[in-house]
C-alpha cells in the first residue's frame, strides 16, 4: 500500500476511534541538519503555566491550538543549545522546532526537557483549518489524546515523547480528541471533537399477535447519534532519527537513525 492510498484509508479509519492513552510529538529535516534562519521553535510549557500566544505562521498558529499550554518565539539567530539552555532554566517541559523550507514547514523537532531525547521528523501532506471541508473551531479545553498501534520499543519510546507535550488531565466536556495514528511508520495526526445528536426515528409497535389486517400503531423515538467533525490541521509525520538527550550533532548519542536500506521489505516496520 503506497502512502498516498493510506492517507484516504485513514479518512475512514478516525471515524472509529475516540479515546486513548498517550501525549506529543515533535519533527526534523530528513534531508540535512541545516540549522538556519527558517528554524522556528515552540516552547510547551508546564500545566500550571499559562502565557499570552503570539501570532506566527499559520501551521504554529493552529499548533498552538492543539498544544495547550504552549507559546511561539521566532528562533532568530540564537544558537539551538543557548535556547536549551534557557528553557531548562525557566521550567518548559518542550521544545518543538518547526523547520521551513521557501515558506512551507517539512520538518519538526521535538526535544524533551530536561534530559531528552529528541526526536527529528519528517512532515508531510499538511492541510490547514481553512482548507478543510466542514471544519470545527476547537475550545480552549485540554483535549484527549489518542496513540495507535505504537508496539514496538522504539514505538513506545516515541509515543512517551508525544504523551509528554500534553497534560495528563483531559477536559471531557471540551469534547476534544487528538489522535497520532501510526500505520506502515508513517504517523497520522487528526483533531477532532465529537458531537451528540439527538434525532427522532419512526418505529411500529405491533399489538398482539402477527396478521395480516392487524394494524401498528407508528411511533416516534429519539436517538442518540454521535459523529466526528475535523478541527485541523491535518499533516503525517515519518520518523528520521532519534537521540538520546538533548539536541547535539557532534557528540550526541542517536538512539534509532532511518536509513535508506530499511525500506527494502515492505513487511517490516520500526513503530
Amino acid at each position: 500500500m503506497r502512502p498516498e492510498d493510506i492517507d484516504h484509508y485513514m479518512s475512514f479509519q478516525f471515524q472509529c476511534m475516540f479515546f486513548g492513552l498517550f501525549k506529543n510529538i515533535a519533527v526534523i529535516r530528513q534531508s540535512t541538519w541545516a540549522w538556519d534562519n527558517l528554524w522556528h521553535f515552540l516552547y510547551c510549557l508546564p500545566v500550571y503555566m499559562l502565557f499570552i500566544l503570539q501570532r506566527g505562521p499559520a501551521f504554529i498558529s493552529e499548533l498552538l491550538s492543539v498544544i495547550p499550554n504552549s507559546h511561539y518565539y521566532k528562533r532568530g539567530t540564537y544558537d539551538l543549545k543557548k535556547i536549551i539552555e534557557y528553557a531548562k532554566k525557566k521550567d518548559f517541559t518542550s521544545i518543538i522546532v518547526v523547520h521551513t523550507n521557501r515558506r512551507e514547514p517539512d520538518a519538526l523537532l521535538i526535544i524533551g526537557l530536561p534530559d531528552g531525547p529528541t526526536a527529528h521528523f519528517k512532515l508531510s501532506k499538511l492541510v490547514l483549518r481553512k482548507d478543510i471541508k466542514n471544519h470545527g473551531n476547537p475550545t480552549g479545553h485540554i483535549p484527549e489524546l489518542v496513540l495507535n498501534n505504537f508496539a514496538t520499543r522504539l514505538g513506545h519510546r516515541v509515543g512517551r515523547l508525544i504523551q509528554s507535550l500534553f497534560p495528563q488531565s483531559p477536559e471531557f466536556r471540551g469534547r476534544r480528541v487528538v489522535t497520532f495514528h501510526n500505520q506502515r511508520d508513517f504517523i497520522f495526526f487528526r483533531h477532532h471533537r465529537y458531537i451528540f445528536e439527538t434525532k427522532e426515528s419512526k418505529g411500529s409497535d405491533a399489538n398482539g399477535k402477527k396478521a395480516k389486517d392487524a394494524k401498528s400503531e407508528k411511533t416516534s423515538q429519539q436517538k442518540v447519534i454521535t459523529r466526528l467533525q475535523e478541527c485541523g490541521p491535518r499533516f503525517t509525520l515519518k520518523l528520521v532519527s532519534l537521540q538520546h538527550g538533548t539536541f547535539d550533532t557532534k557528540g550526541g548519542e542517536f538512539e534509532w537513525v532511518h536509513k535508506p536500506e530499511m525500506d527494502t521489505s515492505r513487511r517490516r516496520f520500526f513503530l
